[in-house]
């Protein structure tokens, strides 16, 4: 029987969307979900869906990652709560990591041969934990707003006064500075940024996927997070970007401009370019892993 190309990518597609989607099932398993209202600040921040991991321990707390969301999916929060979950391969990536072998899923590249190879070596030695509540709010376009820096003040006083604690009260969170990371992807990545650099007593971990940075702007990051580092201390840092990711030569300006300042920090540059289907099959994968050794101290 003669099977040309076409059918047999035709049934590779189709292995891959299955398999995605027992991941996914297998994803939402291991967390309860929840989709918070909030009435204070409803012009700037609704919602924020929030998964508390399933099995702990009794008495045994959490790590916390706040993942904020891209400019994509800013114009409404049902979108932008959900875009994590639904578009960017949170629980997919999870249930890959935490049921290894790590296998490539759209055949493009993102996620090569060597790499897969490396994540199932290190996740042999180390297996990853993923017992981590994630939060994920609505993010606004800061730039729409009068007042954009005002605007982000109001963001940051949210997160850090309002669902933060509230995260802490309502579930099995870990509320020390150490435990507590925020990363985003994009402009998320920024936001993200900018929230660490407000509140370094907060949040012990920073990460950016392809952060929507300027290169020109590069210098003065550096010199904020380092100054923040002098006055917080010692945190964990995470630059990733891609070699087709707009923002790449940002990405690695700020990169160099730490190294120049002497600021302890990881920085990946991996194939693919700046779209869901990469943040899906390599860019959150290597993002879960770096936060699971970060948040547990490896």
């Amino acid at each position: 029987m003669h099977v040309d190309r076409r059918s047999v990518l035709g049934l590779l597609i189709l292995a891959s969307a299955r398999r995605s989607t027992a991941l996914s099932n297998v994803g939402e398993a291991a967390f309860e979900i929840f989709d918070w209202k909030f009435e204070r600040d409803s012009d700037l921040v609704r919602r924020a869906l929030v998964l508390v991991p399933r099995g702990l321990p009794e008495g045994k707390r959490a790590p916390v990652l706040v993942l904020l969301h891209g400019l994509g999916e800013s114009s409404s929060d049902e979108p932008g709560v959900h875009a994590w979950v639904d578009r960017y391969g949170l629980l997919t990536s999870h249930a890959r990591l935490s049921h290894p072998p790590v296998a490539m899923q759209n055949g493009r590249g993102d996620l090569t041969p060597e790499r897969a190879h490396a994540i199932d070596d290190e996740l042999h030695a180390r297996p990853f934990d993923g017992k981590v509540v994630f939060v994920c709010p609505f993010a606004p376009n800061m730039s729409r707003f009068p007042d954009p820096m005002r605007t982000l003040d109001r963001f940051a006083s949210f997160v850090c006064d309002v669902l933060l604690p509230k995260v802490h009260g309502e579930t099995p969170a870990d509320a020390s500075a150490a435990r507590t990371g925020i990363d985003g992807c994009s402009l998320g990545g920024h936001v993200a940024l900018e929230l660490f650099l407000h509140k370094p007593e907060v949040f012990g971990v920073w990460g950016g996927v392809q952060a929507a940075l300027r290169e020109a702007s590069a210098p003065r990051w550096a010199d904020r997070i380092a100054e923040a580092l002098r006055a917080a201390g010692p945190r964990r840092l995470h630059v990733e970007t891609s070699r087709g990711d707009p923002f790449r030569a940002a990405n690695a300006a700020l990169s160099r401009e730490l190294e120049k300042r002497h600021v302890p920090h990881d920085f990946a540059v991996l194939p693919g370019p700046h779209d869901q289907p990469w943040l899906r099959e390599v860019g959150t994968l290597e993002m879960l892993l770096w936060h699971d050794r970060a948040l547990r101290g490896g």
